[in-house]
């Protein structure tokens, strides 16, 4: 179900709005101010914000970004008001809905923020039986462990699950436990009242509040801390949390999701993931595979991106032409579903005539690795011919730098994957793009990936 919040008068053309919204099964609320609104988001948490042009949307976007509440604003308004559409685009809407409302206008708007859109798309024997166990443990109670490698669609895999259990109809509630430092995530994840460190100017409820009678999923847990991994611990024995600050207790009512591209087992025997947390939550345990371990599903998914992005894009829909399908067959897709979706998208603005051609789809093909036996041939070639000499007479953190910053330019923003390949935890890279960033070094972001916050959430702690 969709959280919706609505921001302005609900008597004229925004009230059919929001009884649309209603009918489509979105569970509402209003505000009749930005004030109000905001205060709303902190405490209950929404999927979309609805806002009326005649309020401050531009005020509205920057005071959620700089509290890191993740929520899409859509401004609303008549067709005459033009100009308030556009400065509300430019102040960072994600989109601008007419008045009168157009009914399945608002009901794509309502699928794409509660994730419907991505409902799996498979036809491989593999992924069939991992979304056949995934349905006859939905309705249970239990934790589920989603495991796999990144960009195989974990998240997509653990919104179907809440959509089989006895919880549908309430929140499903997703928090990336590796895009957040240690101190903001423990706020994010168990709230904080008013106060309670420098930069808490009101009191918010965290994810384990938001997502109360439904479902949250944990994803990148392997990545979380173990001084929280502990206090996650205790709020799925015990179905409570500590808001930070907090005189008490608060009682939750959620079941877990978890996902990793990480071998928590492996973690464990390392001494970087608590036993304990481990066996509460593989009590059933999914492994998603590699899409290059599922081919009969590229095609198909392939094919679904096309039509999302052709319709996104107001462009006619075109099918893969021969080559261009046996490309996309042969290709190895070390990326998965995240990086064939990249690259359909592209090859849907990049197409031309009738078909998408081969030359559409561009694929990106890793440079071989050196053989790591041969070091004395290494040696005796010419520093040129293996790529050092424009290196020398750089300092050793400029060239760490640029190589960091070229490799998630190249991964799309995508920390995760960046740090797969530069073979550091997410940790190290989001301390190492911390400092770049303070020097002023443009670095990329994910789409949809919210601005960092303001200095006082540096504070917590």
């Amino acid at each position: 179900m969709t959280r919706l919040l609505i921001i302005g008068s609900l008597e004229a053309e925004l009230g059919q709005a929001a009884r649309i919204a209603t009918s489509r099964g979105a569970r509402l609320r209003q505000a009749d101010g930005v004030t109000s609104g905001i205060a709303m988001a902190r405490g209950e948490g929404f999927d979309l914000i609805l806002c009326d042009v005649l309020h401050d949307v531009a005020w509205l976007v920057s005071c959620l970004e700089a509290e890191r509440i993740a929520c899409p604003v859509v401004a609303c308004g008549r067709n005459q008001d033009a100009s308030a559409a556009v400065r509300a685009i430019q102040a960072g809407a994600k989109e601008f809905l007419p008045l009168p409302p157009d009914a399945e206008l608002i009901a794509a708007m309502l699928q794409a923020a509660a994730g419907e859109a991505d409902t799996p798309v498979h036809r491989d024997p593999a992924m069939a039986a991992v979304l056949k166990r995934a349905e006859g443990v939905a309705r249970a109670e239990a934790s589920v462990l989603i495991t796999g490698e990144s960009g195989t669609g974990k998240e997509v895999l653990a919104r179907h699950i809440h959509r089989h259990s006895r919880r549908a109809d309430r929140p499903f509630v997703a928090l990336n436990c590796a895009a957040l430092p240690e101190a903001l995530l423990e706020s994010e994840l168990f709230g904080h009242e008013k106060g309670a460190f420098s930069g808490a100017v009101a009191a918010r409820r965290g994810k384990f509040e938001q997502a109360d009678g439904g479902t949250l999923l944990l994803d990148e847990i392997g990545e979380m801390d173990p001084r929280l991994q502990a206090k996650i611990l205790r709020a799925l024995q015990e179905r409570e949390i500590d808001r930070l600050g907090g005189a008490g207790p608060v009682k939750v009512d959620v079941r877990i999701l978890a996902a990793t591209n990480r071998d928590l087992a492996a973690e464990v025997a390392a001494g970087r993931f608590r036993e304990d947390l481990f066996f509460r939550l593989n009590v059933v345990a999914l492994r998603v595979p590699a899409l290059r371990d599922r081919p009969d599903d590229i095609l198909p998914i392939a094919e679904h991106f096309a039509r999302r992005y052709a319709e996104a894009n107001g462009i006619p829909l075109r099918r893969f032409s021969p080559a261009a399908r046996a490309a996309l067959l042969g290709h190895a897709w070390s990326g998965n579903v995240r990086e064939l979706e990249n690259t359909v998208h592209r090859a849907v603005l990049l197409a031309e005539g009738d078909e998408i051609g081969a030359e559409a789809v561009e694929l990106h093909v890793p440079a071989p690795r050196p053989a790591a036996a041969a070091p004395a041939l290494a040696a005796a070639q010419p520093a040129r011919a293996i790529g050092v000499a424009a290196l020398v007479g750089r300092r050793m953190e400029e060239v760490e730098r640029d190589l960091i910053l070229e490799t998630l330019t190249h991964c799309l923003g995508n920390r995760t994957r960046a740090a797969e390949i530069l073979g550091i935890s997410i940790r190290t890279l989001r301390n190492k793009l911390h400092e770049y960033r303070a020097t002023g070094a443009p670095v990329p972001m994910a789409p949809g990936q919210m601005p960092v916050a303001p200095f006082p959430y540096a504070q917590l702690g």
